[in-house]
C-alpha cells in the first residue's frame, strides 16, 4: 500500500504516519526507489502490538 492508502487503512492522517516513520515508532515499511510502501500484514501486526486493556498498561 502507498502511504496514503496505509494511513487511510489505519485511520490516521498521512502526516502522522510520516512522523511515526521518521521517529522510528510506526509500522515497518519498504522503500522502492524513493517511494515508501506498507504491507497489510505489517500494518495489522503493528496495530495488534499496540493493543492494551487499560491506560495503565502503557
Amino acid at each position: 500500500m502507498s502511504v496514503v492508502e496505509a494511513a487511510a487503512y489505519l485511520r490516521l492522517k498521512r502526516r502522522t504516519l510520516d512522523n511515526m516513520r521518521w521517529a522510528g515508532g510506526g509500522p515497518r515499511y519498504r522503500k522502492h526507489g524513493g517511494r515508501v510502501f506498507y504491507h497489510r500484514d505489517e500494518l495489522e501486526a503493528w496495530s495488534k502490538r499496540r493493543e492494551f486493556r487499560s491506560t495503565s498498561e502503557r
